[in-house]
C-alpha cells in the first residue's frame, strides 16, 4: 500500500513519483532579522541589518549567523548606544531603533540609516552613523529628518505637521541611479513614501524638507519602500509591503516601477502610484490600497498530499519588508525578507528567493527559498504533469492562500483546478493562460523544503492584472 501511495497518475498520463527515492536534504542555519535589508562587506560576506539592531551574515543566503541581537551598550555595531543616540531615543519617546539601511558610498565608507518610532503615532526620527567596516564600530552623524511635531514646532518643510499628508521618517532605503546620483526613499503609512537626493559623496541630504511624495496618504498601510535598478530592463523597481507586519495582518509584497528614480512609478495594470492614496478623512482603508502595485506574495501554503514527505508542514504569513541583491558573478537577483508562520504566532525568520524578470519586465519570485539552485534549459516533457496552484490574488489578507492541483498537459492544455493552456517559450519560459490571462514567467527545478525533493516549479505573472501565481509540481526529479 505504502509503494501505491508514493506514485499517482495525472490526467495527461503521466506516472507522478511523489517521494525521492532518499529524502533530500540540505542545510540552512536560520536567523530572526526583522526588515532585513542586504550589503555586501569588504570581506565578501553578506550582511542584513534590521529592527531592534539585530545583523547577521551569511557566504551562501542559506546558512546565517548573527553578529549582533538587540540595542544593548555592549554591542559592536554602535558601542555606547544609549548615550551616543540620546537626541534619537529622546524624540522617538523609544529604546530601540526600527528599519535600517547599509550602503557603501563613495567615500569607501558603510553609510547605517537608521531610525526610531514611537509606534503608535508617526513621532519619528531619521539619522545617519559611518565606519570604515561594515560590522562597525559606527560613528553616529545625527538627526537628518523629524516627524510628528506638535503645534509648537515647525515640521521639516516649514509648515505645521500634518500626519495624514506627511511622512512618517522611518523605513529608509538609499541608492544610487544609473548615473550616479544617490537618492533616499523612506516612510510608513501616515502621508505615504518619499525621496530624497542626497549628496553621493556624504551621503546626506542635498536640501531641506521631507522631498517629493511618491505615493500614499492618508494613513494607507504601505511602507518599506526599496528601489533596485536592472540594467537590462532599464527600470528601476520599487517594492512595497502592503498590510499590517502582524501574522494576522496581511503583509504582502508589491512592485511598480518607473524610468526614472524620482518616479513617476506605476504598477504593471498602467496605474500611476500617485493616484494610490486613501479617501480624504480615512484611516488604513485596505480597500483603496489592495487596487494598486502589482503583488509578487502574500501568505501561501503548499498542501500536503497523501503519499508525500511532509505532511506536517507550516504556511508562511505575512511576508515583507523586503530587500533585494544583485550578484554579477553569477548574473541572479535575489529577494530577502521576513517571514512569519502558521501556528507559530509572532514568530519570524529571514527567507531568500532567487527573483527573475519576465518577458514584459516584471519581476517574479521563484516559489521556494533559494537552495543553490540555477534556471535551466528544459523540455516540455520534463516541464508536463501535476502542479499545486497558488494563485496570490490581489488582496490584502489574513488569509493565506493554499493550492489546488492542476494539471499542464502534453497537449498544452490546463485542467484541473483551473483550466486553459500553457506553453513553454525559450529554454525555461513560461505561459500561462488561466481564465482568459495570460501569465508570464519562467520554470525552475527547485527543493521543495517539505517535501523533502526536486521539483519543477514555475512563477509567474499577469501584467494586465497585477496577479501572481506560483506552481510545485507533484513529481520528484
Amino acid at each position: 500500500m505504502l509503494a501505491l501511495l508514493c506514485l499517482g497518475t495525472s490526467a495527461c498520463g503521466k506516472q507522478e513519483k511523489l517521494k525521492a527515492d532518499t529524502p533530500v536534504e540540505k542545510e540552512f542555519s536560520e536567523v530572526s532579522v526583522h526588515d532585513p535589508s542586504i550589503v555586501q562587506g569588504d570581506d565578501g560576506s553578506y550582511y542584513i541589518f534590521g529592527s531592534h539592531l539585530a545583523v547577521a551574515k551569511t557566504d551562501d543566503l542559506m546558512n546565517w549567523s548573527y553578529v549582533n541581537q538587540g540595542v544593548k551598550d555592549d554591542n559592536e555595531i554602535i558601542p555606547d548606544v544609549y548615550s551616543v543616540m540620546k537626541d534619537a531615543f529622546e524624540w522617538s519617546h523609544s529604546n530601540t531603533f526600527w528599519a535600517p539601511d547599509v550602503v557603501k558610498l563613495n567615500d569607501g565608507k558603510y553609510h547605517l540609516y537608521y531610525c526610531n518610532c514611537q509606534g503608535d503615532t508617526p513621532v519619528s526620527c531619521l539619522g545617519t552613523a559611518v565606519s570604515d567596516s561594515v560590522s562597525g564600530p559606527y560613528e553616529n552623524e545625527g538627526l537628518m529628518l523629524k516627524s510628528g511635531m506638535d503645534a509648537g514646532q515647525d515640521d521639516e518643510d516649514g509648515n505645521l505637521y500634518q500626519a495624514a499628508s506627511d511622512p512618517n521618517t522611518v523605513d529608509p532605503n538609499t541608492f544610487y541611479d544609473a548615473q550616479g546620483r544617490l537618492w533616499m526613499i523612506y516612510g510608513s503609512y501616515s502621508g505615504g513614501i518619499f525621496i530624497k537626493e542626497m549628496n553621493p559623496e556624504t551621503g546626506l541630504p542635498l536640501e531641506s524638507g521631507y522631498g517629493e511624495k511618491l505615493l500614499g496618504g492618508n494613513h494607507l498601510r504601505i511602507e518599506a519602500p526599496y528601489v533596485i535598478y536592472n540594467e537590462d530592463t532599464g527600470y528601476y523597481y520599487m517594492f512595497l509591503s502592503f498590510g499590517g507586519l502582524d501574522s494576522d495582518g496581511g503583509y504582502n509584497i508589491r512592485v511598480c516601477r518607473s524610468e526614472n528614480p524620482d518616479g513617476p512609478y506605476v504598477d504593471s495594470m498602467g496605474q500611476e502610484m500617485t493616484d494610490c492614496k486613501g479617501p480624504s478623512g480615512s484611516s488604513f482603508s485596505d480597500v483603496t490600497a489592495e487596487q494598486y502595485g502589482t503583488k509578487l506574495m502574500g501568505g501561501y501554503k503548499f498542501e500536503w498530499k497523501e503519499g508525500e514527505e511532509g505532511e506536517d508542514r507550516r504556511g508562511y504569513l505575512s511576508p515583507g519588508h523586503n530587500s533585494c541583491l544583485y550578484q554579477e558573478e553569477t548574473d541572479k537577483y535575489f529577494i530577502i525578507y521576513h517571514t512569519r508562520f502558521e501556528n507559530s504566532g509572532e514568530e519570524h525568520q529571514v527567507r531568500v528567493h532567487q527573483m527573475f524578470f519576465n518577458e514584459d519586465g516584471w519581476p517574479v519570485i521563484a516559489p521556494y527559498r533559494y537552495a543553490e539552485e540555477t534556471v535551466e534549459p528544459c523540455n516540455k516533457e520534463s516541464v508536463a504533469g501535476t502542479y499545486k496552484l497558488i494563485n496570490h490574488g490581489r488582496d490584502i489578507s489574513a488569509e493565506m492562500k493554499t493550492s489546488k492541483e492542476i494539471e499542464l498537459n502534453k497537449n498544452g492544455d490546463i485542467s484541473g483546478a483551473a483550466e486553459g493552456t500553457w506553453k513553454l517559450t525559450g529554454d525555461y519560459g513560461a505561459e500561462l493562460t488561466i481564465d482568459g490571462n495570460t501569465y508570464k514567467g519562467v520554470f525552475l527545478k527547485q527543493w521543495d523544503e517539505d517535501g523533502k525533493k526536486y521539483v519543477m516549479t514555475f512563477t509567474a505573472l499577469c501584467s494586465e492584472t497585477g496577479v501572481s501565481i506560483w506552481g510545485s509540481g507533484l513529481n520528484a526529479i
